[in-house]
């Protein structure tokens, strides 16, 4: 809760506030004494920080260190613009070089009073509370964590407050165990926890900030965080291999149980791991426990209780497998800026454990298909996709689908034991497609078609459901399925267009003896253009080389640029495919993508909203939409790049791209292209980012008339073994439909 402070403008002068020194240099440390008087300077010159202000010696003027940033932002106007100035002392003695040097600071000057100063003293007083809500939260968070060590209390401290019911009493008490653990305790145990185990020998455990490892191994062992390896009695085969890991090649080799090899010098590390394991096993080698302990010394791992909760929270916290505490450190150093967005938190994605717990396990599976598929092991394929058939319409499922309505039914399905399952049936389906199992893969797609019903991959279930059908000669039932998928509104892009291909081809008379009047489209045809090149290889299965016309190799795509910039139209243009459109989409709607939704945002950490792959994105916001696509519409669309991208510039944004295109080829292609034709391409990705964020064509080409005018042209290009997929065509449609000038390029070697 945010403590509110009611001030005085004579409570200023002579308030005493704690904070400390950062930013200081090892070889200061000389100049440190308990006691010692300190003043503030403004530094406006500074490049990492305008508002910085350092902190000087009163006697001898020398340059201890720097305020914290967070603190200076509001003590530099007061210094600046106010004309106060501050005065204090050291308070305490740093035990290391690195830590922060406690110190307490009080204001000192004159607040002149009279007219026009009103203003001036109100926005004194907004100043001063900000600072003591920043020493308040300093005061919270010690200043004597170190960034990662704080950042994983906050991570406890948020999925605690949030979260709670997802775990049991004897959990959350361990959690919050870690509070009461040393610095040094909490310090190495984030450290091994975000290393890659699972054994770790103290001898190579040393970190500065870390004055005691062993005492903090103890302390963690004591209270359950760390199992050490003390006893070479009963150990599992499992945890001798990860001590083994733990050894240097070296090491490994002067085993004497080992079986020397002929050229077992240049043997490699896991080699020499296996053959001790199949010693051990096959009782050539009963010592080997005893002799790891004498040669790796004292070892530690993460206790499964320990690694189980804490890896829980971590996906609580970050709603995903690809982020971890990594991520806080990327922001720390500066490496990625999040977007600002408010998050407004109303309803769990998990209503309860077992449904977390569900989702836990399901994921499990998901990680053993994969590990299965890669390593080619059929039998446990099957056996994963036996366990996913038989979970995927869990009873408690349904009761948590059935209790969330509205808009984010949807996107928080996707954080179900169920959806995880279909994912995993999907994969199954594929490796019996493979193996030319087409019963048992049909099986399985009527399943999920009958399981989820509102789903955007329902198109590509429903053509792998008709294309099997086909297979096995049911040609009328397969039919029957492509043409049920077309009266389906989860049916979308690519997938419609492949299922009226299919319809167009199976129902032929005596099938069928009409053609449904909605088909029309298809019976467009699309522009070519042909281009003929010298080519370096035209191999099946191979991407297609060229010369170019200054004797380079080219791609076909870059073949294509050179004759649209000569002969073709004096075109300027680039090779992007999708990536510009998405940037584009994402400069325009910045505003619209991070606008306030409850539950959309549910960390500090996302680079656009939960339900942006979802029918909700527009729903949920379909007047600021509506409104929005209009300005687009009526040529405001080059205005509001531009503030976009000075606005934004570097900040991670799901689709923007910020290294691949300048600014003045963004601006270009937007002026180019035009208000009417980019606010129906905005509002289709509103609409369906999912289906309709891939498969654009490869060329956006462009060229002026003129100052402020000019025209654009999509051009997706092929070589000469290539062909149009359907989701490319589906595009080639949606943009003539549009209004765009749209075209297929093919690039074709000379006639023999």
């Amino acid at each position: 809760m945010t403590r509110h402070f009611d001030i005085g403008v004579e409570d200023i002068f002579g308030t005493v506030v704690d904070t400390f020194i950062v930013g200081r240099k090892f070889s200061d440390e000389k100049e440190l004494k308990l006691g010692m008087a300190i003043s503030l300077l403004r530094e406006p010159e500074n490049v990492k920080d305008p508002s910085a202000i350092k902190v000087l010696s009163a006697d001898s003027g020398c340059c201890l260190g720097y305020l914290p940033r967070s603190l200076a932002q509001y003590i530099s106007p007061l210094v600046e613009k106010h004309c106060l100035s501050f005065e204090g002392s050291v308070t305490a003695l740093p035990n290391h070089n690195h830590d922060i040097v406690p110190i307490q600071i009080s204001c000192h000057g004159t607040i002149l009073r009279g007219e026009g100063k009103h203003d001036d003293v109100d926005g004194i007083k907004c100043l001063w509370t900000s600072i003591l809500q920043e020493v308040e939260a300093a005061r919270k968070n010690p200043p004597s964590m170190t960034k990662y060590q704080q950042n994983f209390s906050l991570l406890i401290h948020e999925v605690l407050i949030r979260s709670s019911n997802l775990f049991t009493e004897d959990e959350k008490l361990f959690m919050e165990s870690f509070t009461s653990l040393s610095d040094d305790s909490q310090r190495l145990f984030v450290r091994l926890y975000s290393r890659k185990g699972p054994w770790f020998r103290l001898s190579n455990i040393s970190y500065l900030e870390i004055s005691n490892a062993l005492q903090a191994v103890n302390e963690l062992s004591g209270k359950g965080y760390v199992i050490p390896f003390e006893c070479a009695e009963g150990l599992q085969t499992d945890e001798l291999m990860g001590i083994l890991r733990v050894l240097t090649v070296k090491e490994l080799r002067e085993i004497s149980c080992i079986p020397k090899k002929k050229g077992s010098q240049n043997s490699r590390k896991k080699d020499l791991i296996a053959s001790a394991l199949c010693s051990y096993r096959d009782g050539l080698c009963p010592v080997l426990p005893s002799m790891l302990l004498d040669k790796a010394g004292p070892c530690v791992k993460m206790s499964s209780r320990a690694e189980t909760v804490f890896w829980r929270a971590e996906r609580i916290f970050f709603l995903n497998g690809e982020q971890d505490l990594s991520t806080f450190l990327l922001v720390d150093l500066g490496a990625v800026k999040y977007p600002t967005y408010k998050c407004t938190i109303s309803k769990q994605i998990f209503l309860s454990q077992s449904h977390l717990l569900d989702y836990e396990e399901a994921i499990e599976v998901a990680q053993l298909m994969d590990e299965s598929l890669d390593g080619n092991d059929a039998n446990q394929v099957l056996r994963c996709l036996k366990i996913a058939d038989s979970c995927v319409d869990l009873p408690s499922e349904n009761v948590s689908r059935s209790s969330i309505s509205g808009s984010e039914a949807a996107f928080i399905s996707c954080f179900t034991a169920s959806w995880v399952y279909s994912k995993v049936i999907l994969l199954g389906i594929s490796f019996l497609e493979r193996e030319r199992r087409y019963p048992d893969a049909i099986n399985l797609l009527k399943r999920l078609l009958d399981c989820f019903t509102s789903d955007g991959r329902r198109g590509y279930w429903t053509v792998r459901l008709s294309i099997n059908l086909e297979h096995l000669g049911f040609l009328d039932e397969s039919l029957s399925v492509a043409e049920d998928g077309l009266l389906d509104p989860w049916v979308r892009a690519g997938s419609r267009m492949a299922l009226q291909k299919r319809v167009l081809r199976l129902g032929k008379p005596p099938r069928r003896w009409t053609i449904p009047r909605s088909f029309e489209i298809t019976k467009w045809k699309i522009k070519e253009v042909h281009v003929q090149g010298r080519p370096l290889n035209c191999e099946m299965g191979k991407k297609s080389r060229f010369y170019g016309e200054d004797g380079e190799q080219w791609g076909v795509e870059q073949l294509a640029l050179q004759y649209y910039a000569n002969e073709g139209g004096c075109w300027s243009g680039v090779h992007t495919e999708s990536g510009i459109w998405l940037t584009i989409f994402g400069l325009l709607m910045w505003d619209v993508i991070f606008s306030d939704v409850p539950n959309v945002f549910r960390t500090k950490f996302q680079t656009a909203p939960l339900d942006l792959e979802t029918d909700s994105f527009y729903l949920a916001r379909k007047g600021l939409i509506d409104t929005h696509l209009q300005s687009i519409h009526n040529g405001l669309a080059e205005e509001i790049l531009i503030t976009s991208w000075e606005s934004h510039i570097g900040t991670a944004c799901r689709g923007v791209n910020w290294d691949r295109h300048s600014l003045s080829e963004l601006r270009a292609a937007v002026t180019c292209v035009g208000g009417p034709c980019l606010a129906s391409l905005c509002r289709l990705l509103s609409q369906d980012y999912r289906s309709w964020s891939s498969g654009m064509p490869d060329l956006l080409l462009w060229r002026f008339h003129g100052e402020y005018r000019g025209e654009a042209k999509l051009v997706e290009v092929k070589g000469p073994n290539d062909r149009l997929s359907e989701q490319q065509r589906a595009w080639l449609f949606v943009l003539m439909e549009c209004g765009f000038n749209a075209e297929v390029c093919k690039v074709m070697p000379p006639p023999p």
